[in-house]
């Protein structure tokens, strides 16, 4: 289907990359937006901006309604929803198609059948993809303490809506399990379409690995290698890598068959990832889930395979199957570091406020929205940037990408930049040997200072203190009454 303007129904950096992509391509660009991002990059960046709502993402960017009224409104011919928010709601999907506009992604069907960890698991088993122990969807506690039992300790009682670290639980004993079964089904009530829960066997020292997949909808699908998204905090994933380091050859083979065989089973269309748990000991993957969007670290992927999805996803969309083709071998090595606006000394609670200087150096790729004068809120996800460093092998991307980390300055509030950096000089980082708890491990160096009480303050305190920027994680003032 043909279309002359997309809609992009997301904020924030992917807002901005889909933005740049679509106009390079010759695509009207249309952004929406909260209160909270009047004054945001990828409404300035768009040929036309339309105001959703208030900044509750219930009254904004998850409301269906006002999403379609807007690409309705400004003649959008299709949607791209980015990651999060809208992007695997079948139901919008569905009705993006019904209002004669291209949903840039999956078919509803897919996103249904892999949007459910259930229905996901019973897909790859008829594909033959290899799956850790575990059980279907478990009626009652009892049913759970028995495959327990079965299965072996430890084990991961999972919501089959479930996602991004939310609706799951280790349990090492019959007693964590009962006191985590009411518990787990309460949020996934809360937080998804279904309260089902079912276990999996849990993978000590896990690795997480994933394959890039891209279908053309009628049944061919082509994989672009492997990432490492190890290095994650509570499930959310903090620093990516392309190739993943370290797979032996057999079990790389293995993530690529199994990805592509799965995704050609139900006629694949468009970007997604399939996701593994890796136990490095028994040197053995096993299905997680599949993710069915684009994914927030694909810039490592683009870097070592010379290609832009986002531009391969609006192709497709405008009726080009042939866009899809087999992209060769990788070349190189791909890193990349989220940074985040929150508080590592403080639990990583969030940052919100003023930032008063932004600088990233060149020579590396920033996919980010935030500058200089950027107000920034804790709304929304915390990400600010990321920072992707290539390199013509593992070590020299490292490398590079602590140089650029070195010299890059997010002012004004406290951000997760020291952690990344200290994540990367990490022994088992370097070496390759690093796990899913490997990041728990890690501190964050960076001096800081904590302002208790403001105090008084006059003209006189405030000239000249505020001239000039210190990387405190706040605006410089003349008088601080503070402690180490």
């Amino acid at each position: 289907m043909s279309f002359g303007t997309l809609l992009v129904a997301n904020r924030g950096e992917i807002a901005v990359r889909i933005i740049r992509t679509a106009r390079e391509l010759g695509l009207r660009t249309v952004a929406v937006y909260s209160d909270a991002d009047r004054g945001a990059a990828h409404v300035r960046l768009a040929d036309q901006a339309v105001r959703l709502g208030p900044a509750p993402a219930k009254e904004s960017y998850l409301d269906a309604d006002l999403v379609l009224k807007a690409a309705k409104d400004t003649g959008a011919g299709a949607i791209h929803p980015g990651y999060g928010f809208l992007s695997e709601d079948a139901a919008f999907a569905r009705r993006c198609a019904d209002a004669g506009m291209v949903f840039v992604g999956p078919t509803p069907e897919q996103l249904e059948l892999f949007g459910a960890k259930h229905t996901a698991r019973a897909a790859a088993e008829a594909a033959g993809v290899p799956l850790a122990p575990g059980t279907g969807l478990l009626r009652s506690l009892e049913e759970a303490l028995g495959e327990a039992s079965r299965i072996g300790y430890p084990v991961m009682l999972k919501a089959t809506g479930g996602g991004g670290g939310i609706g799951m639980s280790a349990c090492r004993s019959a007693g964590e399990l009962t006191e985590a079964w009411q518990r787990v089904q309460r949020v996934a009530a809360a937080s998804f379409s279904s309260a089902g829960v079912f276990l999996e066997r849990l993978v000590e020292r896990a690795r997480h690995v994933e394959v890039q997949v891209f279908g053309d909808g009628e049944g061919k699908v082509v994989t672009f290698g492997d990432r490492d998204c190890s290095l994650q905090r509570r499930h959310q994933k903090v620093v990516e890598e392309a190739p993943a380091p370290g797979l032996p050859e057999q079990v790389r083979k293995q993530l690529s068959v199994s990805a592509r065989d799965l995704c050609a089973s139900v006629g694949y269309r468009s970007a997604g990832t399939v996701e593994f748990v890796y136990d490095a000991g028994r040197e053995e993957a096993y299905f997680l889930e599949v993710n069915t969007r684009l994914q927030v670290e694909h810039p490592v992927t683009e870097e070592i395979y010379g290609v832009d999805l986002v531009a391969w996803m609006l192709r497709l969309a405008r009726g080009e199957r042939d866009v899809v083709r087999h992209p060769g071998p990788p070349r190189g090595h791909a890193v990349e570091a989220r940074l985040y606006a929150e508080d590592p000394s403080r639990d990583h609670r969030p940052s919100a406020g003023l930032l008063t200087r932004v600088e990233f150096p060149p020579g590396v790729r920033v996919d980010g929205w935030v500058e200089t004068g950027t107000e920034v809120t804790t709304s929304y996800d915390p990400m600010l940037a990321k920072v992707i460093a290539y390199g013509p092998d593992r070590e020299q991307a490292l490398r590079r990408l602590d140089e650029a980390l070195a010299r890059t300055r997010v002012d004004g509030i406290e951000t997760n930049l020291g952690l990344v950096r200290a994540a990367l000089a990490d022994p088992a980082v370097v070496a390759a040997e690093h796990s899913t708890a490997t990041l728990a491990t890690v501190t964050d160096p960076t001096p800081r200072v904590e302002v208790v009480s403001g105090g008084t303050l006059t003209t006189v305190q405030d000239w000249p203190g505020r001239i000039g920027h210190w990387q405190l994680g706040g605006t410089p003032t003349c008088q601080w009454p503070m402690r180490p």
